[in-house]
């Protein structure tokens, strides 16, 4: 029996991470629940699963979940805010840190859980975009694995296994393209947050739905690569797939490419993670392969997806550059499904915050912390401008 500490629990990682816990209840046990501001849901939650702590990070919020949870006769711990959520992850009864938070606030409870030495099965990309180089060092340091959860780096993972790290000539990253994967330059002038939040194949947060609609998701995902698996980012090649059942691959020194395969649903590689090295048996949707017919690969467009590449140049920068990358990102990331900024005018404000941010070659958590103000700040004083 496993204990999961579940960060982001109402969110759509969290929400299939316990269908995934309903399906073995005989392996995994809820010990500790939390959202942001999802009090009804999180009661819910705390409701069917009973577990040991329930934690809201917005601390406003704290009576109203108390209230609630009193009125069902909860009878465990009721925490709020972020020093909270640092010091639930370290219980000692805790196997497993589902970090699945949305954005840079997953960073510091996901470092609190890599000191106690859990297992992390992390689903937040900012994570390793904000602080990959300490991530890492700190995960060695504590003996604590990094189980990716992500539907692309669970495909790298496990194509990995059995595997020399050091035979990798290229990891094969695949991308959907997002609903504006056909769309002209023209057309993508006038899109909205309504438009973006229409994947064609994946159910998601709407922050990350917005982020794939712009590849800037993928852009994350090429940086958490070169973590995880330890390859120069000239060794990461993104690729257009529109089917989505390819979720990623791995070319190896002698030619042999190596993919997972599967019908697009997060439930998947979820479980991977919480079973690894086994796999449990699941009634999840398999992919047809016959009545799909054909599955195509396209370049990526980096004039009309031009997130991707700022991307790589963030990686290729280094030191607290991919920092500023994320930091900005979330700033026009939010005033696009605020109707403040234009689709294409996001990339437009990142780039712009990644030349005028301070660079740090060796930053330590401080400058992180002092870099996410400062981009911010620069990224809003960009959207004055453009507005």
């Amino acid at each position: 029996m496993k204990r999961l500490a579940i960060l982001g629990s109402t969110g759509s990682i969290g929400t299939q991470t316990l269908e995934v816990v309903r399906r073995h209840p005989d392996r995994y046990e809820v010990y500790a629940i939390c959202a942001h501001r999802s009090v009804d849901l999180l009661v819910e939650q705390a409701r069917e699963f009973r577990p040991e702590v329930v934690c809201i990070a917005d601390e406003s919020l704290y009576a109203e979940l108390s209230r609630q949870l009193s009125a069902i006769r909860y009878e465990g711990k009721v925490w709020a805010g972020a020093d909270s959520i640092a010091e639930m992850v370290q219980f000692p009864s805790i196997d497993i840190v589902v970090a699945a938070m949305v954005g840079y606030a997953g960073l510091r409870p996901t470092i609190e859980a890599i000191r106690a030495g859990k297992t992390i099965a992390l689903a937040n990309k900012e994570t390793l975009v904000v602080a990959g180089e300490i991530i890492c060092d700190l995960a060695r340091q504590h003996h604590a694995p990094i189980l990716p959860v992500d539907s692309e780096h669970s495909a790298i993972f496990q194509s990995l296994v059995g595997e020399d790290r050091s035979e990798i000539e290229k990891i094969l990253l695949t991308a959907s393209g997002g609903p504006f994967r056909t769309f002209s330059l023209e057309q993508m002038q006038s899109v909205t947050a309504a438009d973006a939040l229409r994947h064609p194949n994946w159910e998601m947060g709407a922050k990350i739905t917005i982020d794939s609609a712009s590849m800037m998701n993928k852009g994350f995902e090429v940086i958490e690569a070169k973590w995880l698996f330890g390859v120069p980012v000239e060794k990461i090649q993104v690729l257009v797939h529109p089917q989505s059942i390819v979720h990623s691959a791995v070319q190896f020194t002698d030619g042999a490419i190596k993919a997972q395969l599967g019908a697009p649903d997060m439930r998947l590689p979820i479980q991977y993670a919480l079973s690894f090295p086994e796999r449990l048996t699941a009634d999840f949707p398999r992919a047809d392969l016959f009545s799909l017919g054909s599955l195509t690969f396209e370049q990526p467009d980096l004039r009309r997806f031009p997130n991707l590449g700022l991307a790589y140049e963030a990686m290729r920068r280094g030191g607290n550059i991919p920092c500023v990358l994320n930091a900005a990102n979330e700033v026009v990331n939010l005033a696009f499904r605020e109707g403040r900024c234009g689709f294409l005018q996001m990339s437009e404000i990142i780039a712009e915050t990644m030349t005028r941010a301070a660079f740090i070659a060796k930053p330590s958590y401080e400058d992180y912390v002092a870099t996410d103000a400062e981009a911010r700040r620069i990224a809003e004083d960009e959207l004055k401008i453009k507005n």
